[in-house]
This record gives structure tokens, sequence and C-alpha cells, in this order.
């Protein structure tokens, strides 16, 4: 995954692990799920029954085009939960639906 994170004049804590679709990945504490998958070029989070991609809408819980699978659970909203370290998130992986690998 390819991080698209600002990186000059910002001073961030150290970074915590995560895994998206069992691949380590890096967030930080206060970031959102759905910031840490951006970061890391994710961009999409879900598919319609009808095979389209869907990815983060309105950044506040209302739209649900964010949801996730987190630990297991199905149906997390990206945009309103916390990275914490060790989670296990799972995105679809398919490159011709928007995620760049």
């Amino acid at each position: 995954m390819m991080a698209r994170r600002v990186t000059e004049k910002v001073t961030r804590p150290a970074a915590i692990p995560i895994f998206v679709n069992g691949a380590p990945a890096a967030a930080y504490p206060g970031e959102t799920v759905a910031g840490a998958l951006l970061a890391h070029g994710v961009r999409t989070f879900r598919t319609t029954s009808a095979g389209k991609p869907r990815g983060p809408f309105c950044g506040m819980g209302v739209c649900v085009d964010c949801v996730v699978r987190i630990d297991g659970r199905d149906a997390v909203r990206a945009c309103m939960t916390p990275v914490r370290p060790g989670m296990r998130i799972d995105v679809p992986n398919d490159e011709k639906k928007g995620n760049e690998r």
C-alpha cells in the first residue's frame, strides 16, 4: 500500500500496527479507520449488491458507504471508529473497483 499522509511539518505520536486484509499497516493514535485506510491508498471500502464500489462520503456516520469488517464484525462505520493496535480490517480487494495496491 502506498502511503498518502502529509509528512512535512507534522509531528505525530508513534505509529500503531493495524492489519488491512491481513497485511500489516501503520496508523496513528487519533485517526479513524477511514483516515488510515485512505492514507494507505484504499478507496473502496465496500461494494453494493450490484458490485458498485463505495467509499467514505459523509465522514460523519450517516451515509454508511464506509462500512467495513473490523475484527470479524461486519458493517462497522470506518469514519466513526478510532484505530487501535492490532485491529484487523477487511475491505474488498479488487483493483478494478478502486483499491490501489
